[in-house]
Parts: C-alpha cells; sequence; structure tokens
C-alpha cells in the first residue's frame, strides 16, 4: 500500500482533486485561501483586542483552520512515511542555471533532498547580508504582499480565478511578473552580494 501511495501520480489526478474541491465550496459559498487562516488564528487568539482587523467571527472558518491542522499532519506523514531516498528530480538547465548563480544542487540525501539550497538558508547565511534580504526582509514582504493583495497565491490563483474575480487576475499576473524579476534580476543581484 505504501509503494503505492509515494509512487509519482500524473498530474492530472491533483488536478481534478483541486477542481472537485472549488466545485464544492463554490457550491457551498465558501472562499479558499491559506493565508485566511492566519487571520483566523489570530482572532481566536485574541488579537480582535488590539487590533479592530482581528475582531471578526473566526468561528465561521473553523473548516479552514481544520484544513491547515490536516495539511500539516499530512505532510509531516509524507515525510516520514512516503519520502523518496532521491533527492528531488531537477532538469540539467536548471541545475546548471543554479550552479551559474553559485547555487550547489544537491547530488545525494546528505547533501539535501533538494528543495531547500542549503547554501542560501542555514543559520550561518542568516547572519549574513545575502540571508537577511533572502530570508527575513523576503518573508516580510512576502506577508506584506500577501495582506496588501487581498490573498495568497492559492487564493487568488485557485479560488479567484475559478470565481472569475478580476482583482484576483489582477494579481496573479502581479505574481508572475514579481517573479520573473526576482528570477531573472534581483536574485543574481542578491547572490553577487
Amino acid at each position: 500500500m505504501i509503494e503505492f501511495i509515494s509512487q509519482p501520480w500524473h498530474w492530472s489526478i491533483s488536478g481534478a482533486m483541486i477542481a472537485l474541491v472549488m466545485f464544492l465550496l463554490i457550491y457551498s459559498g465558501e472562499r479558499f485561501g491559506v493565508s485566511s487562516s492566519f487571520r483566523a488564528i489570530c482572532s481566536a487568539g485574541g488579537a480582535g483586542r488590539i487590533a479592530d482587523y482581528f475582531n471578526y467571527n473566526w468561528k465561521k472558518h473553523d473548516w479552514l483552520l481544520t484544513f491547515i491542522v490536516g495539511a500539516a499532519i499530512g505532510g509531516a506523514i509524507a515525510v516520514t512515511l512516503l519520502a523518496s531516498p532521491d533527492p528531488v528530480q531537477i532538469s540539467a538547465a536548471t541545475q546548471a542555471d543554479l550552479e551559474g548563480l553559485g547555487i550547489a544542487v544537491p547530488k545525494n540525501t546528505d547533501q539535501g533532498m533538494g528543495f531547500i539550497p542549503h547554501d542560501l538558508f542555514n543559520f550561518e547565511t542568516l547572519t549574513t547580508l545575502k540571508g537577511l534580504i533572502l530570508m527575513v526582509l523576503g518573508g516580510f514582504l512576502i506577508g506584506f504582499g500577501t495582506r496588501y493583495a487581498g490573498g495568497c497565491t492559492s487564493g487568488h490563483a485557485i479560488t479567484g480565478l475559478s470565481n472569475l474575480q478580476i482583482p484576483s487576475l489582477i494579481a496573479v499576473i502581479g505574481f508572475f511578473i514579481g517573479g520573473l524579476l526576482m528570477t531573472f534580476v534581483l536574485l543574481p543581484f542578491i547572490l553577487s552580494l
């Protein structure tokens, strides 16, 4: 059973599951967005006494909190029981681009599983200007941008576009432009510091 579950599945299976969830959410009048759960968590913790933004009935989003807890548990199960012993397979062109930027791609599990470049994301790098920009400033900008855009990439790209919302289309276009700008302009500059 574990072998069947942990094998690579065709992309259409996850696409069909996302479509099914979206139809169910649209039918029930709900919206999906992971960043919304942070507002509910803060509200449940009493942040509404400090800021009006968190002063709302978080219990109407208890299903979303259940989803977040389930995602964390599912992630822990996947890493513990279903993880592949091989590093993530990255195309040769991507490996060459990363190595051109000075980022080592793991060749075996001792060097990392390939999701997070250890050359960039470790405690030693955090004490450098490059690490502060990538981890601290980058994290702040992601959080700020999520709130400023009224949602995260999953909320806008999956839910918003499914509901044919023009603000979500504008946000998704902005995400792509920002991603291209970061990949081809800002990241090479930051890595050269």
